[in-house]
């Protein structure tokens, strides 16, 4: 299987040239054989990537350490769950994982265009072929993960520690899904482009597919955050680090696509900034992918540098002069008949809401760049830190929340005064009541509080959208308010799935918030003795420690830091944090030692123990942090994913059977509002 993977490697190559050489020419020709046998170059290709992708697979579970890719990130030791996630977990591995799933999606796009877009999909066959080409070949010739070794040694290195957590096994799965995704609707962009098709249709086709690069790039990121959390043992769940903007990027682009275009769709405008923002959203998953794998960036996230970083910074530039040549070569064809026709609309709103997304993107694209440009125009590499991300995106993103809430509710074309009034006089009230009430209660922090009030204003602009559509059907239909608000949402599921979303940005907006209230302390205790802390909602938490113990685990040599705790007297149970040394089969140690956090969490706060060290007389030096509201984070993450499953979940059709008429299931609606 192994020597059957390792060859159909090399076959997927070809076959993914074929589809792409065969695609354009049928595409050009207008022959219809050639655009045929290039789909079926797709589904071989993807058959291929499966057989090589279960080939590696087959190595890692079988530990053949003659593989270098298998020597380095397994050992006899490692456990089953990690085995099978190093397939991801090293440089060429993660690259064959990111051609399976490009030829997971390329088939699938294929096949459910089979009937439609026929005009455009030679085209999109040929691109997507294109990319495939690219990985393929950089799998083939930079990095194979089938190279064996000279000669074949007893245990392998092992997986990084830091990697050996539940949350590496799906977090970059999610996010691989995420980035590859943005390649489909690129395709789809590049297809239209070429013939010139910039109309709605080639929008039609995307939707889903950038609603699905959303979807995961959401949960990939969440769990990424909840990753460095629990494992990084530093206090927090985002630093502005390089890797963390890379995936944050595309993310941005995307959602911002996904408001702009329900412009296009209502108002036939934003056509410019639609294709701009497809093309760039792949660009900068391509972007991300190069400084992971470059090393010219610094990241605990990053491989080590390699060659195929310079493949890459070929392969970005290539796209980009491709997009910016054929998005200027096409803006007559993109120019739209309909004007802005006041500041104050619903399409103003979406733009404004892309001018703040694009400048968040912006700023997060040049503090992750500055130290390159820095290091190249005066040979000094000058790191941009959180400090610099937090002054620009602090106040983009508290506009960006407001917008929420306006965007959704303000009437298309120009919004009158009685519309402002009707829509927003409630939720203003409650925004402006939730500030006057906090600051009454003590809350100083600015950022704080306006980040408070205008995540009141949007929530109660959402709960407000939702009670009119569950009154309005119940007084139509006399349904019970479960049934309504059910059915309110099956029959407009991208609007009100929408809202969903939204809720979940506020709540993550709000957790966002609970950091300025953070507080961080240093302790020494030597076994038997106590600390008495206050945190931030002013319980006094006792911590007496019990002492230091040193142990043996499967792979690795333990030693732990355990605090009997207390909050105002009432027992907490033990806090646990351990410093590990992991080892390979024969005892020697593998990688750096890492950190094991401990946490008593709960809906208000986070109680976070870290051991830094053991010193003389095993006093434990630890610090302890009080973090509030960092469970709402997860659970933010997990609102906004059930938001997108039922954007992306397929609208019901009603037939009209007597005229033969297939429409889709158009929302009622009653006083202007969707039921």
């Amino acid at each position: 299987m192994i020597l059957i993977g390792e060859l159909s490697l090399w076959v997927a190559l070809l076959m993914a040239t074929w589809a792409t050489t065969v695609s354009f020419a049928g595409g050009m020709q207008r022959r219809q054989d050639l655009v045929a046998s290039g789909e079926r170059g797709i589904y071989a290709t993807l058959a291929m990537v499966v057989l090589a992708s279960i080939g590696l697979w087959t190595a890692l579970i079988t530990h053949d350490f003659s593989f270098k890719y298998v020597a380095s990130f397994t050992s006899a030791n490692l456990p089953l769950v990690y085995t099978l996630s190093a397939f991801w977990g090293g440089q060429a591995g993660s690259l064959l994982f990111w051609a399976l799933i490009l030829a997971g999606y390329s088939a699938v796009a294929v096949y459910t265009n089979r009937d439609r877009n026929r005009a455009l999909m030679p085209y999109v066959t040929g691109t997507l072929g294109f990319v495939l080409v690219f990985f393929l070949a950089t799998l083939c010739l930079g990095a194979n993960p089938y190279e064996r070794l000279d000669w074949i040694p007893l245990d392998g290195r092992g997986m990084n520690p830091q990697l050996q957590n539940p949350g590496m096994a799906i977090h970059p799965p999610n996010l691989y899904l995420g980035f590859v995704g943005t390649t489909v609707p690129f395709a789809f962009a590049i297809a239209a482009l070429i013939t010139r098709r910039l109309d709605g249709d080639w929008l039609a086709a995307v939707r889903r597919w950038a609603l699905v690069s959303w979807f995961f790039l959401t949960i990939g990121i969440v769990l990424g955050m909840w990753w460095a959390y629990v494992e990084l043992g530093w206090g927090g769940y985002w630093a502005w680090d390089p890797v963390e903007n890379a995936s944050l990027l595309p993310w941005l682009i995307n959602t911002a696509f996904l408001h702009s275009i329900m412009v296009q769709e209502k108002r036939g405008m934003l056509r410019k900034w639609n294709v701009t923002l497809v093309v760039s959203a792949f660009l900068l998953s391509i972007f991300g992918t190069f400084i992971t794998r470059s090393g010219i960036i610094s990241s605990v996230h990053s491989f080590a540098q390699s060659p195929v970083g310079n493949w890459f910074a070929g392969f970005l530039i290539l796209c980009i002069v491709v997009c910016v040549y054929l998005v200027t070569t096409r803006l007559r064809d993109l120019e739209t008949k309909a004007e802005l026709e006041s500041m104050v609309s619903r399409e103003a709103a979406f733009l404004y809401n892309n001018l703040l997304f694009v400048g968040i993107a912006f700023s997060v694209l040049w503090g992750t760049l500055f130290p390159i440009i820095s290091e190249a125009v005066r040979g000094e590499k000058i790191t941009v830190g959180p400090p610099f991300f937090n002054a620009v995106n602090v106040p983009l993103g508290l506009l960006l929340l407001a917008l929420t809430g306006v965007g959704p509710l303000i009437a298309w074309r120009r919004a009158s005064t009685s519309n402002l009034r009707r829509q927003f006089a409630v939720p203003a009230f409650a925004g402006v009541s939730a500030l006057i009430l906090l600051a009454a209660l003590g809350m100083r922090d600015l950022s704080a509080l306006i980040s408070y009030m205008f995540a009141t204003f949007v929530f109660t602009t959402i709960l407000q959208e939702f009670y009119k559509g569950v009154g309005a059907r119940r007084r139509m239909y006399g349904e019970g308010a479960v049934t309504a608000l059910g059915r309110l949402v099956a029959r407009n599921r991208r609007r009100y799935g929408g809202y969903v979303v939204h809720a979940g940005i506020v709540v993550m907006f709000a957790a966002f918030a609970g950091l300025a209230f953070k507080k961080d302390h240093d302790v020494t205790l030597r076994a038997g003795e106590s600390t008495e802390l206050r945190d931030p909602f002013g319980h006094l938490w006792r911590f007496t420690s019990q002492g230091v113990s040193q142990y043996n685990e499967l792979n690795r040599r333990v030693v732990a830091a355990a605090l009997d705790v207390t909050r105002d007297g009432e027992s907490m149970g033990i806090l646990t944090s351990e410093k590990r040394q992991h080892v390979d089969s024969r005892g020697n140690p593998t990688f750096e030692p890492s950190t094991d956090v401990g946490i008593i969490g709960s809906l208000k706060q986070d109680v976070y123990l870290v051991l830094a060290g053991v010193g003389e007389d095993e006093r434990a030096e630890m610090r302890i942090s009080f973090n509030p509201l960092v469970v709402w984070v997860w659970i933010a993450g997990f609102i906004m994913a059930i938001g997108g499953l039922i954007v992306m979940w397929p609208q019901a059709e009603r037939k009209r059977v007597q005229s033969g008429y297939v429409a889709p299931l158009a929302p009622a609606s009653r006083d202007g509002v969707e039921v």
